[in-house]
C-alpha cells in the first residue's frame, strides 16, 4: 500500500498541473475571443490602427495559450481552445482582406488546419457585412470587391471534402458561406442595376437639356 500511496500522490500532482493548464487555457481562450471580436469591430469602423493594436494583443494571447496547452494534447485540441483559434484566424483574415494584404497561412498563425478553414468560412459572413456597409455608402465597386472575395472563399472551401471529424464540421460552415454569398450577390446585383439606371437617367437628362 505504500507504493500505491506514492502512485496516487504522483497522479494527484500530475492532474493538478494539468488542471492549472486547463484553467489558464480557458481564461486565455475567452480573452482571445474577446480581442478578436474587438479587432473585427474596429476594422468595420475603419479604425485600422486600433485593429492592429488589438490584433497584436490577440496574437500574444494566442501564442501563450498554444505554448501552454500543447503540453496536454487533449487540452490543446479541446473545443474551447480550437474555437478561440478559429476566431483568431477569422480576425486576421478579415483584416487582411479588407486592407488587401497578403493572407497569413496556418503556419504563420500557428493554428491547426481545421481551425484555419473554419475561420476562413466565418470570414465570409464578415465580408457580407462589409459589402452591405459599402452599399449603404453608395460604394458599389467596394461591395463588388467583397463579393468577389466571398466567391473566392466559397469556391476554395468546397474543394475540401473530408469527414467532419477531420475538418471540424467545415461542411456546415461552407453551407453558411454559400447562403450569405447567394444573398450578397442578389444585393450587389440590385445595386448595380440601380446604379446603371441612375447613370442612364443622368445621360438622358443631359441630352434633353442640350436639346432645350
Amino acid at each position: 500500500m505504500k507504493e500505491l500511496t506514492s502512485i496516487i500522490e504522483h497522479i494527484n500532482q500530475a492532474l493538478e498541473a494539468k488542471s492549472q493548464v486547463r484553467d489558464r487555457t480557458l481564461t486565455r481562450s475567452r480573452e482571445l475571443i474577446r480581442a478578436c471580436a474587438n479587432t473585427i469591430r474596429a476594422v468595420h469602423r475603419q479604425e485600422f490602427e486600433t485593429a492592429e493594436t488589438l490584433l497584436q494583443a490577440a496574437q500574444d494571447t494566442a501564442e501563450e495559450m498554444i505554448d501552454d496547452a500543447k503540453t496536454y494534447p487533449d487540452v490543446y485540441y479541446a473545443g474551447y481552445t480550437q474555437d478561440a483559434l478559429k476566431e483568431f484566424t477569422e480576425a486576421n483574415l478579415t483584416r487582411s482582406i479588407v486592407l488587401e494584404q497578403t493572407l497569413p497561412s496556418p503556419q504563420e498563425l500557428k493554428v491547426e488546419y481545421a481551425a484555419y478553414l473554419n475561420g476562413l468560412a466565418e470570414t465570409g459572413g464578415e465580408l457580407r457585412r462589409f459589402a452591405l456597409d459599402a452599399l449603404r455608402r453608395g460604394d458599389v465597386p467596394e461591395a463588388e470587391r467583397m463579393l468577389g472575395r466571398m466567391e473566392d472563399i466559397y469556391s476554395l472551401l468546397v474543394t475540401v471534402d473530408f469527414p467532419s471529424g477531420i475538418t471540424g464540421n467545415l461542411r456546415r460552415n461552407t453551407d453558411m458561406v454559400r447562403g450569405v454569398l447567394h444573398r450578397t450577390r442578389g444585393d450587389v446585383t440590385t445595386a448595380v442595376r440601380q446604379e446603371t439606371m441612375k447613370m442612364a437617367l443622368k445621360t438622358l437628362e443631359k441630352k434633353l437639356d442640350l436639346q432645350n
